[in-house]
């Protein structure tokens, strides 16, 4: 019997990565890791530029969630110029980005992490896709979540200029204002926004919550980990996207941590491992402790639902029904069920959608005051917004003249990456028994990781002058000649 079984390349991820698992001489599973092979440098080569074209430089690293990276890039910007964007600067940056969070978190639901529980876990891997979805939920389904999507992209071209690398945001405002005419037809893709939520959230209640395997799965010990939350907050501890204080709650769901984007690296600091070129940031006031969960480890979780889990409810009434409905199922909050990250990620997708037309229906948000030009020296900066995976932070550092010296990003994966590996572990070892493997229990280990929607060509970054990665080199029989280490 092999003792080692590597899945690879893994599936339904923005980035790469390959899992591997070691059984003991039981057959069970003793270690598994999830290896990131993969590097972005951007931290390194946009050293030298001029900082304002961070918010054109940033959206290359992904193509999945460049507004994240636009939108984090120019509130680092404001941040890094001393200057506070408008009124309707910031509301328009806000509309922006709630389209963004709508499409993103559908891209995921329905293609990339959807077709475990509609079509099922267990299905051939061929129907584990979209068109197992399609097969499944129908062609009509499908269509309204293509048109949706077509129609929140459209809104976000129109505004930004383009969908996958914006031309928008400026230190102090943005680019371009939108017309009455394009309000109201941006008030249409809200309305169609706030239906399809509605849909997709009873979707999930028919498919999952109807179906006591799933709820059974989604329960699962194997998919649980008790860690700390981090999300953005309004004043009122609601979920918010855009702006607000960065929150944290224990595993009991206390606050022990609540600061301004600028004060982050009081409370957050990064820990890097020889086998990825992801880092994996932890809590400062209670330090490193290894790839554990508990109320003693530093491992903090982000992404939906640990955004509900850090935030006292949702600022919209339909959202906040949703969010209500959520907890009361998985038990209390704070929930620790990791597939229930996919519950979370609809529940959201429904106050993205309520928050646009609260925005649109703000006459503010036609003005033409739509920047206030910097006129302070530019010397360091932070921006930090929630991704769709999590929280987001860039932090720059320039000279006088604006020339970038120093960057740092901690994307919403690296909040995720420790947490991920623990459940990539977990689930191997809840799913493998006395060496009986097949491409069903494969897939699920990897749905211990496709909750957490992760984006790992965001997030593989080495600290300078130094490259984590191990390489090994294997002859033709498998057996290791070479072991490279930088």
């Amino acid at each position: 019997m092999s003792k080692r079984i590597t899945i690879n390349p893994i599936t339904r991820l923005e980035g790469h990565g390959k899992i591997e698992i070691f059984l003991n001489d039981a057959g069970d599973v003793e270690r598994a890791f999830l290896q990131v092979p993969e590097l972005r440098g951007f931290e390194t080569f946009s050293i030298g530029r001029p900082a304002e074209e961070m918010p054109r430089i940033t959206p290359r690293i992904c193509g999945v969630c460049p507004t994240a990276h636009h939108m984090a890039s120019t509130k680092c910007l404001d941040s890094l110029w001393h200057v506070e964007p408008t009124s309707t600067a910031k509301k328009l940056r806000e509309l922006v980005y709630s389209a963004f969070m709508i499409e993103d978190h559908y891209l995921h639901f329905y293609f990339l992490g959807g077709p475990d529980f509609v079509v099922g876990p267990g299905a051939p891997a061929a129907e584990r896709n979209i068109l197992g979805v399609i097969g499944k939920v129908g062609v009509d389904v499908a269509s309204e979540v293509i048109r949706l999507r077509r129609e929140c992209r459209q809104m976000m071209e129109t505004m930004a200029g383009k969908v996958i690398h914006p031309v928008f945001g400026l230190p102090g405002g943005v680019s371009r204002g939108i017309s009455e005419e394009e309000r109201q037809e941006f008030l249409k893709v809200a309305e169609n926004a706030i239906q399809f939520a509605q849909f997709s959230l009873n979707l999930f209640d028919d498919v999952v919550l109807k179906n006591e395997d799933y709820v059974n799965l989604v329960l699962n010990d194997a998919y649980a980990h008790k860690t700390n939350y981090m999300g953005l907050v309004d004043k009122n501890n609601k979920v918010n996207f855009y702006e607000g204080d960065v929150r944290v709650v224990s595993p009991e769901g206390k606050e022990i941590a609540r600061f301004a984007p600028r004060d982050y690296m009081n409370h957050i600091a990064e820990h890097v491992e020889p086998w990825s070129y992801i880092t994996f940031p932890y809590l400062k006031n209670i330090g490193w402790k290894g790839f554990t969960d508990g109320a003693d480890s530093g491992v903090v979780r982000s992404a939906p639902l640990a955004r509900c889990n850090t935030a006292d409810g949702m600022a919209t009434p339909l959202a906040q029904a949703a969010y209500e409905k959520m907890y009361e199922t998985l038990g209390g909050k704070p929930a620790h069920a990791t597939l229930a990250f996919h519950w979370a990620r609809l529940v959201e997708a429904q106050y993205a959608a309520e928050r646009m037309k609260e925005l649109l229906e703000d006459d503010e948000i036609t003005s033409d005051d739509i920047r206030a030009v910097p006129t302070e020296t530019p010397d360091e900066g932070v921006g930090i917004v929630e991704a769709p995976r999590g929280t987001l932070i860039h932090h720059y550092f320039t000279d006088d003249e604006g020339i970038l010296t120093k960057v740092n990003l901690i994307v919403a994966t690296n909040f995720n990456a420790a947490p991920i590996a623990m459940s990539v572990e977990k689930a191997a070892q809840g799913m493998i028994k006395g060496g009986k493997v097949n491409d069903g229990l494969l897939n699920m280990v990897e749905m211990a990781f496709r909750a957490y929607d992760p984006c790992h060509a965001c997030a593989t970054h080495s600290l300078p002058g130094q490259m984590p990665l191990i390489a090994l080199i294997h002859d033709s029989t498998g057996k290791v000649i070479q072991e490279i280490r930088h």
